[in-house]
């Protein structure tokens, strides 16, 4: 905080007799007949407090609220977006008292502690926060919204995690079953444990959840925006049982370890069904899971929402028109690669076309598509689910991976017969795609026949808009972009940090993308033994975009930096 706002006056100073109605009625930002409105659904049963109302009812809003009451208080008005809320406040103030009276500790200074309040005229409040405290207790003025949002990113499940774990870790590692051999209850402390770790990534917006065997401990790591970060560490004593309950929850088996398994569940976690998939391995420190948080089914992008510039969205329709051929979307693991063919999948008329999937595992349910889970155990592979699918006149056909020889030629034979095949692969670029497929085996003139084109794509974090600032590039971000784009920089965007973001600066992922279509001279150039970056110059001659230059093109935009593009997108010859 600044000078000024570490001299903000204290509770004494800063509470008058006014309530916040009257401070809002003396401002003229409501009539006397809102305010006895709100007072009446308040003295009516409405539970909800007066500066709520008034703002859920669209009277008022809560940045005009926050601002008043700053100027009638003379307290500082505090931007949450910007300040970061320091933990040894944090700790101070339970997070059911911060939630109940909407506020946020936001920083000790000297022996006060500085508090962002909705309400700051509620001295039984102050009062109960200088009891809690044992501190003198500067208040200050947040708008609602941002209070909620700093509640919601600031406070952690880590001390409610750690408190339930400390009533089962030290007990013997014999799993979590109770004497009887039943499974744990709602109220069970593993229970509990393994709701708050799920909840938290939900709220922290984590794709993956890690949980790992570390010498003594075991660490909980979120992926938040592709990058991986430590969470928390527990006992070593609490991995078998957290285990154990997310096997019990994936309908796996408890008592094999050694072998690496996977399953699936769904939970309501605040207010929607969320899916998660879980991974167990073997370690030479122990089991380890891997859940990924799918989400929701609603959540699937539509085409647009996906990041397509207008140029390579023209293209990716033009090829999903096509009535058959072999589409193929490339890139590394978690490279969005499955949201994209799902994107593709609903962009599809499965009204009068018969749209067939085989998937391992099948992430989302989507009606009237017609979708096959991948299991080993009764034969069903992807390539013997894919001859199934044959027989049962399908139009369109997605295959969740190619990733064998076997996969390939029934994919191949399966465009080459008039059906529209949708598939991911792993290759580095889009050309590159066209050869890995070669090298399972697929002959050229077969692949050239059934390739209609490749999409290939990376992840790329996006400039956190509320702390977003413009800024010159530096000489390399300039140099990095003027290799790409053959123009010069003169400004571009990056996030300062914020409460939203995590202070990382960026919030939330795009996608880049360069989308192959197969012409002529193209299918001609593969034909005749041409390399892999000779079809890139030659599609890039034709008009595609690489991925660099659609993530520039992106950085222009104030869409995402140039290191985010350089750290994502491999430059390739």
């Amino acid at each position: 905080m600044t000078d000024d706002q570490m001299t903000a006056p204290s509770r004494a100073a800063a509470a008058p007799s006014l309530s916040i109605g009257q401070v809002l009625l003396n401002a003229n930002i409501i009539s006397p007949e809102q305010l006895q409105q709100a007072l009446d659904l308040q003295s009516s049963g409405d539970d909800r407090r007066l500066g709520t109302i008034l703002i859920e009812d669209g009277l008022i809003s809560a940045d005009s609220l926050a601002m008043a009451l700053s100027v009638h208080l003379n307290l500082p008005f505090i931007d949450l977006k910007r300040h970061r809320v320091q933990p040894e406040a944090l700790a101070i103030v339970p997070e059911s008292v911060a939630r109940r009276y909407s506020l946020i500790p936001l920083d000790l200074v000297e022996q006060s502690l500085a508090v962002v309040m909705e309400d700051p005229t509620d001295i039984q409040v102050l009062e109960e926060l200088e009891a809690i405290s044992g501190r003198n207790v500067r208040p200050m003025v947040g708008a609602s919204d941002d209070i909620r949002a700093a509640i919601d990113l600031s406070y952690k499940s880590h001390q409610a995690i750690a408190q339930e774990v400390a009533t089962f870790a030290p007990l013997p590692d014999t799993g979590i079953l109770g004497p009887e051999g039943q499974p744990p209850q709602a109220e069970d402390p593993v229970v509990r444990a393994v709701d708050l770790i799920l909840e938290q990534a939900v709220r922290e917006r984590a794709s993956d959840i890690h949980i790992v065997p570390d010498g003594k401990r075991v660490r909980i790591r979120y992926r938040v925006d592709g990058i991986l970060q430590d969470s928390l560490q527990l006992p070593k004593g609490s991995l078998s049982p957290l285990l154990s309950r997310l096997k019990i929850l994936a309908g796996m088996n408890i008592a094999e370890r050694r072998r690496a398994q996977d399953g699936q569940f769904s939970k309501h976690i605040a207010g929607d069904q969320t899916f998660f998939r879980v991974g167990t391995s073997d370690t030479t420190d122990g089991e380890m899971a891997t859940i990924r948080v799918l989400g929701r089914a609603e959540s699937i992008f539509d085409l647009p929402g996906l990041g397509l510039s207008t140029g390579n969205a023209s293209r990716l329709e033009r090829l999903i028109r096509s009535p058959f051929g072999m589409l193929l979307v490339s890139g590394p693991t978690g490279s969005g690669k499955t949201t994209t063919l799902y994107a593709i999948i609903n962009q599809l008329d499965s009204d009068h076309r018969n749209v067939m999937t085989i998937e391992d595992p099948v992430e989302y349910n989507f009606p009237k598509i017609n979708q096959i889970q991948v299991n080993r155990a009764a034969d069903i592979t992807f390539a013997a689910g894919l001859r199934g699918i044959m027989r049962l006149d399908p139009d369109v056909v997605m295959v969740g991976e190619i990733r064998d020889g076997e996969t390939a030629q029934a994919a191949t034979q399966a465009a080459l017969t008039g059906h529209l095949v949708l598939s991911s692969i792993h290759a580095n670029e889009a050309s590159g795609a066209l050869y890995r497929l070669d090298h399972l085996g697929v002959e050229r003139y077969l692949l050239v026949s059934a390739a209609i084109g490749v999409v290939a794509q990376r992840l790329v974090r996006k400039v956190c808009p509320h702390c977003q600032v413009t800024v010159t590039p530096t000489e390399d971000e300039q140099r990095l972009y003027e290799v790409e784009m053959g123009e010069e920089l003169p400004e571009c965007t990056q996030g300062e940090g914020c409460t939203y973001c995590g202070h990382s600066g960026y919030l939330g992922r795009t996608g880049v993308f360069e989308v192959l279509v197969l012409n002529d001279d193209l299918r001609r150039l593969v034909m005749s033994g041409g390399s892999a970056n000779d079809v890139k110059q030659a599609a890039i001659a034709d008009g595609m975009r690489t991925m660099r230059q659609d993530g520039m093109a992106k950085v222009k935009e104030g869409v995402t930096t140039p290191s985010e593009v350089v750290r994502n997108v491999s430059s390739l010859p």
